[in-house]
This record gives structure tokens, sequence and C-alpha cells, in this order.
């Protein structure tokens, strides 16, 4: 079965990354992302190796976000970069194919493992089962 994991995060997360602290996010030293890189790094090898990694990618903060909806015209409403209303955005994801929900949620648990500075978010590792085309999990 395939799984979608997913992991969060913030525009704030995604400055600290870059040595700027908010009060919710302290500023992370090369040293700290240098870590946080090789543990994902070293997951997606071992996924590789089992055979279970599909996909998997980190992606860009969310001041690069575009959202496109519809407008009571029915026309096209585009408007760019994070908002002030949403919290957690998807950070970064996985698709894998895993025997079972336990097997992910193992992985999922060795993800939330990943180093941090002291004081950064926790958040939580989510789990999806990916449905087929006939609409089965």
């Amino acid at each position: 079965m395939k799984y979608l994991v997913m992991v969060q995060g913030t525009q704030a997360d995604y400055e600290a990354m870059r040595g700027k602290a908010s009060a919710n996010s302290p500023a992370w030293s090369e040293d700290e992302i240098q870590a946080m890189f090789a543990y994902m790094g070293a997951i997606n090898d071992d996924l590789s190796e089992t055979g279970e990694f599909v996909d998997g990618q980190g992606l860009a903060e969310p001041a690069q976000t575009r959202h496109v909806t519809l407008g009571d015209d029915g026309k096209a409403v585009i408007t760019d970069g994070p908002y002030s209303e949403t919290k957690e955005l998807l950070a970064g994801y996985w698709v894998l194919e895993c025997e079972s929900l336990e097997r992910v949620t193992e992985i999922a648990e060795r993800v939330a493992r990943c180093p941090q500075p002291a004081g950064a978010a926790d958040y939580p590792v989510v789990i999806r089962p990916i449905m087929d085309g006939s609409g089965d999990i």
C-alpha cells in the first residue's frame, strides 16, 4: 500500500533556517541545518534500499506559495504568499510503499526524531493512505 508522509512548517521556520530567529523559532546554525539534511538523507537512503521509497521532496517556503480560487464571477483569483491566518503548511513529503500502517508509522516516528535546535516547534508527522485508481485504499 502507498502512503503519503508529510512534515509541516511555517514561514518563520524557513526564516529561522536562514538564521533569523522569531518568538516561535530559534535561529538555526549551519551545523544544525547540516545535521537535519544528513538525518533526512539517511532516511531517504534507507528507504531506497528497502524499496519503500517512491518519491520525496522538500518544498519551498510558504512565501513562494500561490493560491488559485474562483471568484463569484467564475474568474480565477490568484494570490501569492503566506497568510497570517495560516499556521503550518506542508514543508515536505514522502510517498512510500509499505507493507502496513504499522511500518509507515515506524518511519514517521523516525522522521519525527529529526534533530533541530532547542526551542524549535515540534509538528506532527502526518500519514495518509493513498487511494488507488478505483477509490480503494
